[in-house]
């Protein structure tokens, strides 16, 4: 295990995390807030600690598949502790646990909050819970690997374990080239929805919190009622560029070197748009005639909120706790399917379950035809018996960590409803569930321990269980 490496790597990311915290400290600045010690203190702790870490010189830059899991891992855990250190000094979130919550909901872009008055935040702390969403969407130490070369490191494992979905390759010949890549593009999309957004007649500041809350998929919102109050033409935008960012950024890259045609013959992306027609169509339907809904309001809200919980942001225009049954049944469904893979999305990933789909029907068609032979295509090519069987044991895994997690949460004496869709919107990275964790509700019922609890589902769910998992395996940290 190259230690050295590891916590020189660290040490980068938080002087890093440093010079990001310069931006709500700007925001106070403007504003004229007295909560700019917050910012400065925890500036001066980063940057103590960073310099320290990185005065640490390994002997080899060489970055395995075993580095990676465990630097991604500790680093996400790092900046979420550093992080949450304005919202306790300045003492908007009294609680540390508290504070610790938020922090992670927003850099693993989950928007759940144990927030009981939102608009109570300063703009500055406002500012930080949404940008930590944006920081966190394209991944943090995708952003490092962009910035910062590291030529003798093997930074295709780091790029690994910090994406989502079943496989990662790389856009160009090189992983930083890669890395800006995807950064070039994720940039130009959040400046492309402030622009969309003030057309709307949204003041700067509402333009640009809301777009790095949607670029991240996190739904942390500004306002008490989420995105309620917007008016309709903001609302389609914040919708349409929701499930823009919830495509995988390697059909951009494709659409921007022209080679159009094969961006849109992606299996995954036409899965993802068929799913999202039929969801809006089906709750827009049953809304009308369960709940006697005009049928273009209908379409309006199930277009917002499917959009909004397949992409897993978060964000609500409406309380669909009290939809029909259908209508929510839906919902729960999508909180386990997700976004597409390399998207800032959650979820389990449209790429999983195709593969898995397919894998359940070859399993019963060897049932009626033992003898048979045949392998599973996804995207136009065959797919590797590995990667269906990582897709297998994912699935199983991720099963698993949910009921072990709902036995864990019931003895905190809440509703099962609330209690099992909370599990599902932390892991699954989504942040509203049903019951008292439902749009309107938020996470504040539950007890200290399980905060905990949900934070490291939070942790586990956005880096996809392996580099959590792999943190408390002893074997790991001392086998050579």
């Amino acid at each position: 295990m190259n230690f050295r490496m590891i916590f020189n790597n660290i040490g980068k990311i938080l002087l890093i995390e440093a010079a990001l915290l310069f931006f709500p400290l700007l925001v106070s600045l403007i504003y004229k807030e007295t909560n700019q010690y917050a910012f400065l203190i925890t500036i001066g702790a980063l940057l103590c600690v960073g310099v320290l870490l990185c005065l640490i010189r390994p002997k080899t830059k060489q970055i395995y598949a075993r580095e990676g899991f465990i630097l991604v891992g500790l680093s996400w855990i790092v900046m979420s502790l550093f992080g949450s250190l304005p919202f306790v000094i300045s003492q908007e979130i009294p609680s540390f646990v508290d504070a610790l919550f938020e922090t992670i909901s927003g850099f693993t872009t989950t928007g759940a909050s144990i927030l009981t008055n939102v608009e109570g935040l300063s703009k500055s702390m406002l500012f930080w819970r949404s940008f930590t969403h944006w920081i966190g969407g394209m991944g943090v130490l995708v952003f490092i690997l962009a910035i910062l070369p590291n030529s003798e490191g093997q930074n295709i494992y780091i790029l690994r374990a910090e994406s989502t979905g079943p496989q990662v390759g790389k856009l160009v010949s090189k992983v930083r080239f890669t890395a800006r890549i995807l950064y070039l593009i994720y940039l130009g999309f959040t400046l492309l929805e402030v622009i969309f957004l003030l057309f709307g007649g949204n003041s700067f500041y509402e333009s640009l919190v809301t777009s790095l809350a949607t670029a991240g998929t996190g739904g942390f919102g500004i306002y008490n009622d989420s995105i309620a109050s917007f008016n309709s033409y903001s609302q389609i935008v914040i919708g349409v560029f929701m499930l823009i960012f919830g495509i995988n950024f390697n059909i951009f890259y494709l659409i921007l070197i022209g080679r159009i045609a094969q961006a849109f013959k992606s299996e995954e992306l036409r899965w993802y748009i068929g799913i999202i027609v039929f969801s809006v169509v089906t709750i827009a339907i049953n809304l009308t005639l369960s709940m006697e809904y005009a049928f273009h309001i209908a379409l309006k809200d199930s277009f917002f909120q499917v959009s909004s919980i397949i992409t897993t942001t978060g964000f609500a225009t409406a309380d669909f706790n009290l939809w029909p049954n259908l209508s929510k049944c839906i919902l729960l469904i999508l909180m386990f399917v997700g976004a597409c893979a390399g998207s800032t999305g959650g979820g389990m990933k449209v790429s999983r379950f195709v593969i898995l789909f397919k894998s359940l029907k070859r399993e019963i068609k060897k049932l009626v035809h033992p003898n048979s032979v045949s392998n599973i295509t996804f995207e136009g090519s065959t797919v590797d018996e590995n990667v269906v069987k990582g897709v297998n044991g994912y699935f199983g895994i991720m099963m698993c960590i949910i009921f072990a997690s709902l036995i864990v949460l019931s003895f905190d004496k809440l509703d099962f409803e609330t209690n099992f869709t909370a599990i599902v919107a932390c892991v699954n990275n989504i942040g509203p569930g049903f019951s008292l964790v439902g749009p309107m509700g938020n996470y504040s019922c539950f007890n200290d321990f399980s905060k905990i609890i949900l934070s490291a589902l939070m942790l586990i769910g956005r880096l996809e269980i392996y580099p959590i998992l792999l943190l408390f395996m002893p074997k790991v940290w001392f086998n050579k």
